[in-house]
């Protein structure tokens, strides 16, 4: 893609010479020079069209014909990232190139905007699944379907096969629009202030794969709920809109902005402002070209929308949205209630209409094709044509009648999906890990699953007295796909040095998460001078630290509460 054939940019002008400080690379301010590689590989041609190479050539011609800018860079546009070539130790992670980590294999995202499938799609990435990525399936924290062992050669048939049933990885990683946070029971909960489907759709229908927004800084995450339990972990987003009602607007939703963890994390901010369902498109669209006119290019690291917050504040970031790309202000709006319940929506819950969902985990988001093929069996067999994924690695059948539900919770329990989980079970997750992650150092799949194992047998006959669950989040590197700074506890994965001795293990956060059962507002987790995890001992100690809570809480008093007063000693 050519300089006039990007998005157009408001006030941008050709710079003739630097400032003496180095500027941020904002289009708007410093013009269109690309001041970094990633930068300079989108100019020349926008990670959309390598599609066409990828169709035509690639898989033809298979991995080594590929083109390495279209390989590390734009093959991300459309959902592929080269795996982790097995047997690098995670020591190994941050001392090899990119083409030394590497398999011939890709991860390929499936794009599920806001968690919505039908079974007849969710059988068609079951099928894609044990016919060319041997079998793998993972459920993210962010509502898709990861595959893995993927080969270029068997992509355009994969595509093929998803767009067929009205799927896609379109834009599903790459600095770029990526998939639309939604709650998952939207449209059937019996307590939804709003379902926003229809902010969903059109924001995905009119804007996913548009040219105008495909050059980002960097990567850009939206959430959007109408539940009450504000299920979306809209706070940790760069744009979200969350329901509330105006006393004198009616329904609508708030708006908050700037929000990320990875190694420098930000909570959102809300902006003041009121957004009615029919507005929420245009606002949306208005952030995002905030993000690609404004946003900082020169730095990756400081490429986040969160940046630009910090720096401008919001006062003056709503100022230039109503100003510059709405061309009419917003009405100032109130603040969503802490939420009273908890949003996994795990269980059996009645529907507005009378019938069912009931929410089932997974063992830390691991499932395969196999048992996602034999779930949309189940589900038809039981009356539901209707599945959701969930921001907590969780799965949910919709439309259940009363008295399809028994059978249905016995199906799911025989396939490895517990509606009824160990409350460790339910509040952990983990991210993909030394497994197939180029940038991880530590395992997290097994090293959680085994946790849970572990604590269930420990812990399990506590439940009644922990009384709702203790999130663990396990990562394979600090850049927090888990979210370990919002959880009770989290793991970073890292190389540690225990008794002389450095080997894999993981830096504790302890305390984060969002507003809440137990907590009034978000906050990030504390850290513990010189308290170390090592891999294999993520059951020790949170049972240690779990049993001291217990010990030491004062009444009504959750995890977090407790880990941000105790004293580090009892931490450790």
């Amino acid at each position: 893609m050519t300089v006039e054939q990007q998005a157009p940019v408001r006030g941008a002008r050709t710079r003739t010479s630097r400032a003496p400080s180095k500027p941020h690379g904002q289009w708007a301010v410093d013009g269109n020079e690309p001041l970094n590689a990633n930068e300079e590989f989108k100019l020349a041609d926008g990670g959309l069209n390598v599609r066409e190479r990828i169709e035509q050539v690639y898989a033809k011609g298979g991995f080594a014909s590929i083109d390495p800018t279209d390989l590390h860079g734009r093959f991300r546009w459309w959902g592929l990232y080269t795996q982790r070539k097995p047997g690098i130790d995670g020591g190994r992670t941050a001392q090899l190139e990119p083409h030394e980590l590497e398999d011939e294999y890709f991860m390929l995202r499936v794009r599920i905007d806001g968690g919505q499938l039908t079974t007849e799609q969710l059988r068609v990435i079951g099928g894609i699944s044990t016919e060319f990525a041997r079998d793998s399936a993972d459920l993210t924290d962010r509502q898709n379907v990861q595959l893995h062992w993927v080969q270029v050669e068997d992509v355009p048939e994969i595509w093929r096969r998803l767009e067929a049933v009205g799927l896609s990885t379109t834009e599903a990683c790459g600095d770029v629009p990526r998939v639309i946070l939604g709650s998952p029971v939207a449209g059937i909960a019996a307590d939804e202030i709003i379902d926003p489907t229809p902010q969903i759709r059109e924001i995905a229908d009119r804007f996913i794969g548009d040219p105008t927004l495909a050059n980002l800084p960097r990567k850009y995450k939206t959430a959007i709920t109408g539940h009450p339990s504000q299920d979306v972990v809209h706070e940790i987003n760069d744009c979200a809109f969350v329901a509330v009602e105006h006393p004198e607007l009616g329904i609508g939703y708030d708006i908050w902005v700037g929000g990320a963890l990875a190694a420098v994390p930000r909570l959102g901010e809300r902006l003041g402002a009121f957004v009615v369902p029919e507005r929420v498109g245009e606002v949306w669209h208005g952030v995002t070209q905030i993000f690609r006119d404004y946003g900082y290019r020169r730095l990756r690291n400081k490429a986040r929308l969160k940046f630009l917050l910090a720096d401008w504040g919001v006062e003056k970031f709503r100022e230039v949205l109503e100003n510059e790309y709405l061309g009419s202000p917003l009405p100032d709006g109130p603040a969503a209630p802490t939420p009273t319940t908890i949003g996994d929506h795990v269980g059996i819950h009645r529907q507005k209409d009378g019938r069912f969902y009931v929410g089932a985990a997974p063992l830390v988001g691991r499932v395969s094709g196999t048992t996602l093929t034999a779930l949309a069996d189940l589900a038809e067999v039981h009356g539901s044509r209707r599945i959701r994924t969930t921001p907590h690695q969780k799965l949910l059948v919709l439309d259940v009648p009363e008295d399809e539900v028994d059978g249905l919770v016995a199906g799911l329990d025989a396939i490895g999906l517990s509606s009824r989980p160990s409350l460790f079970r339910r509040g952990t997750i983990a991210c993909t890990g030394i497994e197939y992650c180029k940038l991880a150092i530590v395992e997290t799949k097994v090293n959680a699953a085994q946790a849970i194992e572990q604590l269930e047998e420990r812990l399990g006959a506590l439940e009644p007295e922990i009384g709702r669950p203790i999130t663990l989040h396990v990562n394979g590197c600090p850049n927090s796909c888990a979210r370990i700074q919002v959880a009770d506890i989290g793991l970073k994965g890292q190389l540690v040095t225990i008794d002389g001795e450095q080997v894999p293990g993981y830096q504790v956060h302890l305390g984060g998460g969002l507003a809440g059962v137990g907590r009034d507002e978000a906050g990030l987790g504390r850290t513990v001078r010189g308290l170390k995890v090592p891999a294999d001992g993520i059951a020790d100690y949170a049972e240690r630290v779990i049993r001291r809570y217990l010990a030491d809480r004062a009444d009504g008093e959750s995890f977090a509460q407790w880990a941000h007063r105790a004293d580090e000693e009892a931490l450790q």
